[in-house]
């Protein structure tokens, strides 16, 4: 991992300006933790419609209160074309992970994802461009891939999108070479596949299948699958989507800019194997777990049976190169899910605030708040 470990000093010997939306989010808070560690300045931006200010609580104990100093938050929405722009003020880079990511809600609310996931988006674009951005990264997805029926998923080849937010995601790839050719703001699409790790909550989009069943399994509810549980999918601990993070935000080969990138670990894993690994690493602190079967229920329609990512153009192109093996990346999972205190009720949604890290309790810069445009990757 060369390019990522020079990258990493360059960027503390050379700090840049970032902005983070959904930075309150799983994926969004982690890209804080991380620059914030690496002492560069960052500005995050969030609605808190899914994003938690416990997850910046978390950031913030994490780095501590030195690397903190470096971090302003703006609770504002991405579909606030003026809090686009105040948040993308003096930013070098910008990383979008703002967005109603969930297929469900957008099949229920293709409205609300078209808001968040396509104005938005354009929103941050304009803003970004405006603000002379020298990069936008941002979160596209595997959805992308819509019904192409190839079991390894190539970035060239991509079908029919089955959902409003597959259509979102690809209209973002449509608008990102758009903005690239007419205006010159160099962007890099990082398509995610099955993210998993700590914070993610358990009714997220991404990979919402370990987060689920690690909460089922400690309150020792029924653990389901749909289908045989053959069914491949590709997980990727969350933080080799920092690293492509960086990677995209940092590069300055031409070929590398303005395309779109598969972020996966090119390994399959069928839901049998997720479900005995995540029993067994939950087992020797949790006996109730011992001889634990799961329910098999029928296929959900739409499914697709294997699923893989082709990672060789992000590691030919940025360098990429997935450290974390899905054993690995759940002992850290699971540890974090053990040690968080149970809830009564979700700290999100509907807009309301929840006490979070110092100078966080009260919202900073304006904004409106849309409580359809959620803002968690």
């Amino acid at each position: 991992m060369a390019r990522y470990d020079h990258i990493r000093q360059h960027l503390g010997d050379a700090p840049r300006a970032w902005l983070v939306t959904g930075a309150a989010g799983f994926i969004g808070s982690h890209l804080v933790e991380a620059l914030l560690q690496l002492e560069q300045q960052v500005v995050g931006l969030d609605n808190l419609s899914t994003g938690s200010l416990d997850n910046l609580a978390q950031v913030e104990v994490t780095v501590g209160r030195r690397q903190w100093r470096r971090f302003r938050f703006l609770h504002g929405d991405i579909c606030s074309l003026d809090s686009c722009r105040e948040a993308c003020t003096k930013v070098d880079v910008v990383l979008h992970h703002a967005a109603l990511g969930s297929v469900p809600a957008s099949l229920e609310d293709p409205l609300g994802a078209h808001a968040s996931n396509v104005t938005g988006f354009l929103n941050m674009l304009v803003a970004a461009q405006a603000a002379g951005a020298r990069r936008f990264v941002y979160a596209s997805s595997s959805a992308a891939y819509g019904d192409d029926p190839a079991p390894l998923k190539s970035e060239a080849v991509v079908g029919q999108p089955l959902s409003p937010y597959a259509a979102t995601k690809f209209v973002n790839e449509l608008y990102a070479g758009t903005f690239a050719r007419c205006y010159r703001l160099n962007a890099v699409g990082l398509r995610y596949f099955n993210i998993f790790g700590p914070r993610q909550d358990p009714a997220g989009a991404y990979a919402a299948v370990i987060p689920a069943w690690i909460r089922a399994m400690i309150r020792g509810e029924p653990v389901y699958i749909n289908g045989d549980g053959e069914t491949v999918r590709d997980f990727c601990y969350v933080a080799d989507v920092v690293q492509a993070n960086l990677l995209a935000a940092t590069t300055d080969a031409p070929a590398a800019l303005n395309q779109s990138y598969n972020v996966a670990l090119n390994a399959g894993t069928t839901l049998n194997q997720l479900f005995e690994l995540i029993r067994t690493g939950l087992e020797p602190r949790l006996p109730h777990l011992r001889g634990l079967r799961p329910q098999y229920r029928e296929f959900r329609d739409g499914d697709i049976r294997r699923s893989q990512a082709d990672i060789g153009k992000a590691a030919s192109l940025l360098g990429y190169q997935p450290q974390w093996t899905v054993g690995r990346g759940l002992a850290c999972t699971l540890d974090w899910f053990l040690r968080q205190p149970a809830k009564k009720s979700p700290d999100t949604g509907g807009g309301r605030m929840v006490s979070g890290p110092a100078g966080l309790k009260r919202p900073i810069g304006g904004g409106a708040l849309h409580s359809k445009s959620a803002v968690e990757r």
